[in-house]
Order: structure tokens, then C-alpha cells, then sequence
């Protein structure tokens, strides 16, 4: 129980940061909102999908990609914060307290996942604004996003990781971007992975990021006219495969993270 109140105090703590500076969510925003318009109103009509190659099937089947790289790109942000509390000297405060060692990490992973929910929900609007529709109940879409945001959650400790391991707030976010784009775009979330080389295909298809797109394409309904899934076990079970992968994730960066930070603050 104090793990979880002491969690919870950090987690506060990260949220009234963000509420004072708003320009934190709100540049968090411009990267997702023109990778929507520039992929719908520029490429869409010159990208095929399954047997289509009409904008709207391709803004429906690009929705998922984008959601997942917009969770998947906070792990910059949260890398790029923990090691300006590092540099400045908070972690050192934070240990002279009676608090648990993994509480401030955790209240830091919190805080970044009820952000990525915040941008998740603007983006999602501004998605339907623009024409994007799910054809599944409820349920399932929920569904979907809580796969999103356990995406998120897992990558966020990615990022904690990073910045526990570099000196300043900028080789974090560096370091927490270069890895990110080869990633999301050797994956299925903008094209058809159908239509990739053998060797990138294989890739995409066993990607952690492209079963959580394809399981969203899945719950949200947005799987266009005669798209062919491929035959590899992550996409043809999709929500289990993400589960797996988010699931693994976490454990993994989580147990390195804060073994990296009970060293690096010794």
C-alpha cells in the first residue's frame, strides 16, 4: 500500500507539471494531427489497401497506425523528463525521503499515460472531423484504445529506461525517437504489409507495434474491402499478440528501469 501512495504522490506531482506548462500537450499534439492530414489528403488517394485505393478506406485503415504511433512516440517525452530530473537534481531529493525506490518511475509512467489518454481523445475527435468511422460496437472499440493506452504504458518504461542511461534531456529525446522510426514504419501502420518486400514483411508482420495496429484495425471495424491478413500467428490473433507483447514489454523495461535507477541514484 505506501507503493501505491507513494506512486500516486509522484503521479500528482507529474500531473500539476503538466498543467502548468500546457505547451507540453499541446506540441504533443501537432506531430499526430499532420501525420492525419498528410497521409489522408496527400498520399491517401495513391496508397492501396486491400482492393481499394478510394481516401476513405485508406483514412480508416490509417486511423489505427496513427493512434498507435502517437502512444508509441510519448516514450520520447517520458525519457526526456526523467533525465531532466536527473540533471537537476530531484531524484537525489526524491531519495532522501521515506518513499519506495520504483514510486518514482512508476508516478512518472502514470502521469505520461494520462496524457497520452488526453491526446488519444483530441486526435480520436479530430479523426471523426476529418471523416474516420468504426463500424464495431462499443465495446470494442474501447477495447481498442485500452490496448493503445497498455502500448503506451509498456513503451513509456522504454523510454524511462533511456533516460535513466544518457546525461541530458536532449540525448534522451533523441535517443527515444531514433529506434521509434524504423519501428512504426517497418510495420503495417501506413501501408499494406501485404505489399512489402519478403524480408520487411516478415519484420512487420512479427512487430510488436504492428499486432496492436492490426487489433485495433480489428475491434475498430476498419479492416477495408478484400484486405488479405497475413498468415503469420501475430496477425491473424492480433488482440492476443498485442496482450503478449505489451505484457512482455513492461515486465522486461520495467524490472531494467528501476535496477538502472536504484544504480544510477546510489
Amino acid at each position: 500500500m505506501s507503493a501505491v501512495s507513494d506512486s500516486l504522490v509522484i503521479t500528482r506531482r507529474n500531473l500539476i507539471r503538466m498543467r502548468r506548462i500546457p505547451e507540453m500537450i499541446i506540441f504533443g499534439l501537432v506531430q499526430p494531427i499532420m501525420f492525419v492530414v498528410l497521409f489522408t489528403y496527400v498520399f491517401g488517394g495513391s496508397i492501396q489497401v486491400g482492393s481499394s485505393t478510394s481516401t476513405q478506406a485508406y483514412r480508416e485503415f490509417l486511423m489505427a497506425g496513427i493512434f498507435a504511433q502517437t502512444v508509441t512516440f510519448a516514450t520520447a517525452g517520458a525519457g526526456a523528463g526523467i533525465a531532466d530530473d536527473m540533471h537537476k537534481g530531484l531524484v537525489d531529493r526524491f531519495r532522501s525521503l521515506p518513499m519506495t525506490r520504483g514510486a518514482v518511475l512508476t508516478g512518472r509512467t502514470i502521469a505520461d499515460s494520462v496524457q497520452t489518454a488526453l491526446t488519444l481523445v483530441v486526435l480520436a475527435v479530430v479523426a471523426v472531423l476529418i471523416g474516420w468511422r468504426t463500424h464495431e460496437n462499443f465495446g470494442k472499440v474501447l477495447a481498442g484504445f485500452g490496448l493503445l493506452l497498455l502500448l503506451g504504458y509498456a513503451f513509456s518504461w522504454i523510454g524511462a529506461l533511456i533516460g535513466l542511461s544518457v546525461r541530458t534531456p536532449e540525448a534522451a529525446t533523441s535517443g527515444g525517437l531514433i529506434w521509434l522510426f524504423p519501428l512504426t514504419f517497418i510495420s503495417n501502420a501506413f501501408v499494406d504489409a501485404n505489399m512489402m518486400p519478403s524480408f520487411l514483411r516478415h519484420i512487420a508482420e512479427w512487430n510488436p507495434f504492428s499486432a496492436t495496429v492490426q487489433a485495433c484495425r480489428e475491434l475498430f471495424g476498419n479492416l477495408p474491402p478484400g484486405f488479405r491478413t497475413p498468415d503469420a500467428w501475430p496477425m491473424q490473433h492480433p488482440v492476443w499478440a498485442s496482450l503478449i507483447w505489451s505484457v512482455l514489454i513492461l515486465l522486461i523495461f520495467r524490472t531494467l528501469a528501476v535496477r538502472k535507477y536504484r544504480r544510477a541514484s546510489g
